[in-house]
């Protein structure tokens, strides 16, 4: 897998973090539809990397950072700078836990 193939997973994982239906209890409210293999493979991302992305003992850790986001910004951030924190969790988790072997 290269840089350029594991920056196009996670820029698709990054938009599949979307802003929930507000509620009146929640000022944001973030949502993390997680993929499948089939569904980033079919969007033409690298087959290696998804798997190892997919089956990472921290994914679900992620997921549940991805979405726990709000409860860590401030009252006063707009839900457009807390969907973007929750966009940079996936970044973070990617670039920090997946390394690239050199050729």
């Amino acid at each position: 897998m290269t840089l350029e193939e594991l920056s196009a997973i996670m820029a698709y994982l990054r938009e599949r973090v979307q802003l929930g239906p507000k509620k009146a209890k929640d000022p944001v409210l973030i949502e993390f539809q997680g993929p499948t293999k089939q569904e980033m493979v079919g969007a033409g991302l690298n087959a290696e990397g998804v798997e190892l992305i997919l089956s990472a003992p921290w994914w679900e850790e992620m997921v549940a950072d991805i979405i726990e986001t709000p409860d860590f910004c401030e009252s006063d951030d707009s839900p457009q700078q807390v969907l973007e924190y929750a966009r940079d969790v996936v970044s973070d988790y990617v670039q920090k836990r997946v390394s690239l072997k050199a050729d």
